[in-house]
C-alpha cells in the first residue's frame, strides 16, 4: 500500500507555496510496490515498473524510406543524368535479398531492405522510366531515402524508463522493442466521496432550492480515469463528523488513497477536518493558490488522505496542479510538471502577491495571427463553464501582481495537463 511517512503542517500561518508542498512529498511519498504482467496492448495509462531496454537495434537493417529506385550512389554520373538497367525488384518483407550488381539499379518499396552495394534511394516520382531502365536526375545526396539500422533505437538502448505512465507513443515503442507483455505497477485504487447536506445525486428535475447536484464526483472519476487509476465512488457524505470519520475510516481498509471534495475550509459547516482527525491523524496545510487554498493532507489507518475544497474550478486546479501529482507519486510514477508556454496576454489583471493564481484562458490568434490568452469574463470558482471554455491556464506566479494586455505571461494547456 502506498505510505506517507509522519509530518506535521499546522493549519495558518504562511500559506505553504505548491512547488514546496510537492518537492516535500516527493521525499516523504512511497508508492506502490505491487506488480502485474498485463499484455502490451491493454498496458494503456498503467506505470511500467520496470525500464525497458530493445535486445536488438531498431530498425535491425536498413531500408528504403520511400517507393523508388536504390542504387549505389558511386554508379552515378558527376553530372547530368544517369541511365541504369533495373535489375531487381524488392518488396517489402523480402527474405534473402541478393546484392545489388554494379552498375544497376533496384526497385524497392516502403520498408524493404536495402540490398548489398545500394546506398540511396530516388523516390519514383523523381525519376523516368523507360522499359527496362531508369533514368535518375543529377543532385541526390550520397544516403538520401535510407534508413539505417538502429536509427530509431540502438541494441540495448532504453525504449521506456520506469515510472512512466504509458501513452499510445510508449506502446508502439514496446511493440517494436518485440514486447508483447509488460510489467506494470498495480492499479492504484483511490476512493472519492463529496461531501455536504446540499449535495444531491444528479437528476433530470431541477434540484430543491438550496441544494445542487454533484458535479465534482463525475470530474474527478473523468480525472483518475486518464490517469489509469481503479475508481472507488463511495457517494455522498452528510456534513456529519461521526458519519464522516466512520466512512473514511471504513475506505481507508479497502483503498491505496481517499478524495472527498467540501468541507476542508474553517466555516462551521465543514467538517472534514474533525472527521479526519477523529479517524486518523492530519497533516494539514494551505497551499497558496488561487483558486483552491484549502487542500487537506493526512493518514487514515495508513491510508493517504487529500481534502480538496468543494467549489468546481477549484477541484479542478487543485487536481492537476496537486492532488494529480500526489497521485502519481502514490502509483510509482514520475510526476509531470509541464513546462509553462509563454503567449501575450488578451487582458490586464491585478493579483495578491506570495500566491500563485490559476486563471482559466482560451488561446486564439491575436494580431498578426500570434496566439494569445484570453480571459473568461466570469472566473468565480464555482463556474463550470468556465472549465468548459478554457483551453489552458494561465499561470501567475508569486512574485506577480499585474499584468497588462500585450505582456508576456505563461499558460499550461489543458491538454498537456489531462494526458
Amino acid at each position: 500500500m502506498a505510505q506517507l511517512s509522519p509530518d506535521s503542517f499546522a493549519f495558518g500561518g504562511r500559506l505553504r507555496r505548491l512547488d514546496d508542498a510537492l518537492d516535500d512529498l516527493t521525499i516523504r511519498l512511497a508508492g506502490l510496490s505491487e506488480t502485474e504482467t498485463v499484455p502490451v496492448m491493454q498496458a494503456i495509462g498503467r506505470v511500467l515498473a520496470h525500464e525497458v531496454r530493445s535486445s536488438f537495434a531498431i530498425p535491425n537493417f536498413d531500408n528504403s524510406a520511400v517507393d523508388g529506385y536504390a542504387v549505389g550512389f558511386a554508379d552515378l554520373a558527376a553530372s547530368g543524368e544517369t541511365r541504369l538497367p533495373v535489375s531487381l525488384r524488392i518488396p517489402a518483407g523480402m527474405i534473402g535479398v541478393p546484392p545489388l550488381p554494379p552498375g544497376t539499379a533496384a526497385r524497392i518499396f516502403t520498408g524493404a531492405m536495402m540490398p548489398a552495394g545500394a546506398d540511396t534511394v530516388f523516390m519514383q516520382e523523381d525519376v523516368c522510366t523507360e522499359g527496362e531502365t531508369v533514368l535518375l536526375p543529377h543532385g541526390l545526396k550520397l544516403g538520401s531515402n535510407r534508413r539505417f539500422a538502429g536509427e530509431d533505437f540502438a541494441k540495448g538502448a532504453a525504449i521506456v524508463p520506469a515510472g512512466t505512465r504509458l501513452k499510445p507513443q510508449h506502446l508502439a515503442g514496446l511493440a517494436a522493442a518485440g514486447r508483447s507483455v509488460v510489467t506494470v505497477r498495480r492499479r492504484l485504487r483511490v476512493a472519492i466521496f463529496s461531501t455536504g447536506n446540499e449535495i444531491r445525486e444528479p437528476a433530470p428535475e431541477a434540484p430543491e432550492p438550496g441544494c445542487q447536484y454533484d458535479a465534482n464526483r463525475a470530474m474527478l472519476a473523468g480525472l483518475l480515469a486518464a490517469r489509469g487509476i481503479e475508481i472507488i465512488d463511495l457517494g455522498i457524505l452528510p456534513d456529519d463528523p461521526g458519519i464522516m470519520a466512520r466512512a473514511l475510516k471504513d475506505a481507508a481498509k479497502a483503498n491505496d488513497a481517499i478524495l472527498t471534495s467540501g468541507g476542508v475550509s474553517t466555516g462551521e459547516e465543514d467538517h472534514v477536518k474533525a472527521a479526519i482527525e477523529a479517524a486518523g491523524r492530519l497533516d494539514f496545510w494551505r497551499l497558496a493558490i488561487k483558486p483552491g487554498r484549502p487542500i487537506a493532507m493526512g493518514t487514515l489507518e495508513g491510508t493517504p488522505f487529500l481534502g480538496m475544497p468543494g467549489n468546481p474550478a477549484a477541484v479542478f486546479v487543485t487536481f492537476l496542479r496537486f492532488v494529480g501529482p500526489v497521485l502519481d507519486m502514490l502509483a510509482g510514477a514520475k510526476p509531470l510538471r509541464p513546462a509553462p508556454i509563454p503567449v501575450p496576454s488578451g487582458f490586464d489583471y491585478r493579483k495578491k502577491a506570495d500566491r500563485r493564481e490559476y486563471l482559466r484562458v482560451s488561446l486564439a490568434a491575436g494580431a498578426g495571427a500570434r496566439m494569445m490568452a484570453q480571459r473568461f469574463p466570469k472566473d468565480g470558482a464555482a463556474l463550470i463553464s468556465s472549465l468548459i471554455a478554457a483551453d489552458a491556464l494561465a499561470e501567475l506566479g508569486e512574485d506577480i501582481t499585474e499584468i497588462k494586455a500585450g505582456e508576456t505571461i505563461h499558460v499550461l494547456p489543458l491538454a498537456g495537463l489531462l494526458s
